[in-house]
């Protein structure tokens, strides 16, 4: 884990240097196109070709939905204990989220004029589980059940051919919040599928969910035919901590996050050399005891900096700066920094409160900006499933007051056309 000293100067040409993203490969761009382009021309006929391509699956567009009967099957396999906490991580993520409603409005502007806005849900969202080693039950929740407190209607699950068999919590995640369209295909032919429609896969309003870098690579491709949640990276958390928190504790939560993924970014940002050594030290002493050791290992030694810096003021200009997905506040009076922190997917204040609860159980969803885009980008949430539409009420005496100035405005931009519609109204009103 490197170590880099910003207490003579806190130089963000350097800091972005070392944070630099690895940029997507043009074979992944190439590949991905080629897909997306044969599914949007043949439908089933090439989803089914790739699956027996990529997954080694003989798929028939009548194997393809994944029918309610067998949900329960898969979903029978799970432990009955983790199904139970499930459904109290469920309750909790339902009952943050139904916070974020918000009701249309509509407010009198004189003269007849009514202005507002109406909230609707999207009627159809796909929601992408990814299969393998990164197939998580989370997932499920935490994409799903925002959707579901918006109201959207239809709800459709992609994931490859064998996920639900080799991983049948994720089976009971499905039956627990009732999600009965499920079709079996994976990768970036599967965003394409909801993207485009098939003759089986239905054309979907949104996409969201995890995946690999091609499944990325197909939901930046076809943005713009669908809406996306967002480009996730590769996992970040980048902790704050002074010298009342256990070294341990910081260490097992950078190692928490570099599990994840080889790329993953893991930082410490502390003003003490003592503490930064002995994070270094627990977090190689840690490593030994992980069963995902070699993927953690490779996250630390490329993606670990542990930042030492001036003050907490220097601490809280650099997490603005870097934008991390994950900010941890390990800090025995942690709201000083905690408060002033604006760009961030994820806040966790004080040592009780590891990034692992927002994880799992907090409540808040755990899909959450990444590659830095904090700065503009908001974690998923009931609004990402909401479409906003302008109400626009206008009355004759509006018109009579207001034309004029209307087009005048009209013309002074050279459409003509526009200052008559609201003309021949004003000898009318």
């Amino acid at each position: 884990m490197r170590i880099v000293d910003l207490t003579a100067e806190l130089n963000f040409r350097e800091v972005d240097v070392l944070l630099a993203s690895d940029e997507m490969e043009e074979r992944v761009e190439n590949t991905v196109r080629e897909i997306v382009d044969d599914i949007r021309r043949r439908g089933d006929e090439a989803l089914c070709e790739y699956t027996k391509r990529f997954d080694e699956f003989d798929l028939t567009p009548e194997l393809m939905r994944v029918s309610e009967e067998q949900i329960d099957g898969y979903a029978a396999g799970a432990d009955d204990e983790l199904v139970e906490i499930l459904g109290h991580a469920a309750k909790n993520i339902r009952e943050f989220h139904e916070q974020q409603m918000q009701d249309s409005w509509e407010y009198y502007g004189g003269d007849g004029i009514r202005l507002g806005l109406r909230l609707t849900p999207i009627e159809r969202a796909g929601i992408y589980i990814p299969g393998g080693k990164a197939a998580y039950p989370s997932s499920v929740l935490m994409n799903a059940i925002p959707a579901q407190v918006a109201g959207v209607e239809r709800i459709v699950v992609v994931t490859p051919p064998r996920s639900l068999e080799e991983n049948p919590l994720v089976a009971a995640a499905l039956k627990l919040l009732k999600l009965n369209e499920v079709y079996r295909i994976g990768g970036a032919q599967a965003i394409a599928s909801l993207a485009c429609g098939t003759a089986t896969i239905p054309r979907v309003q949104k996409i969201v969910g995890p995946g690999n870098q091609y499944v990325q690579c197909a939901k930046r491709q076809v943005y713009g035919i669908v809406d996306i949640d967002m480009l996730a990276g590769p996992s970040e958390v980048a902790i704050v901590a002074d010298e009342t928190c256990d070294p341990a504790w910081i260490a097992a939560d950078l190692l928490a996050q570099a599990e994840h993924d080889e790329m993953a970014g893991v930082w410490l940002i502390c003003w003490s050399r003592e503490l930064a050594a002995s994070v270094f030290d627990e977090v190689h002493m840690q490593l030994e005891t992980l069963d995902r050791s070699a993927i953690a290992r490779v996250a630390v030694v490329n993606k670990g900096i542990t930042f030492i810096v001036e003050s907490e003021d220097d601490a809280i200009d650099l997490i603005n700066h870097i934008a991390p997905e994950h900010v941890e506040v390990l800090m025995a009076e942690p709201d000083h920094v905690s408060d002033k922190v604006r760009n961030a997917g994820a806040i966790f204040i004080g040592r009780y409160a590891p990034t692992v609860v927002g994880d799992y159980f907090a409540g808040p969803s755990h899909v959450l900006p990444t590659n830095r885009t904090a700065r503009f980008f908001s974690p998923l949430g009931v609004p990402d499933f909401l479409k906003r539409t302008s109400i626009i009420r206008y009355s004759g005496r509006a018109i009579e007051r207001f034309g004029e100035m209307i087009e005048k405005f009209a013309i002074a931009e050279g459409l003509t056309g526009h200052a008559k519609s609201i003309t021949v109204r004003r000898h009318k009103a």
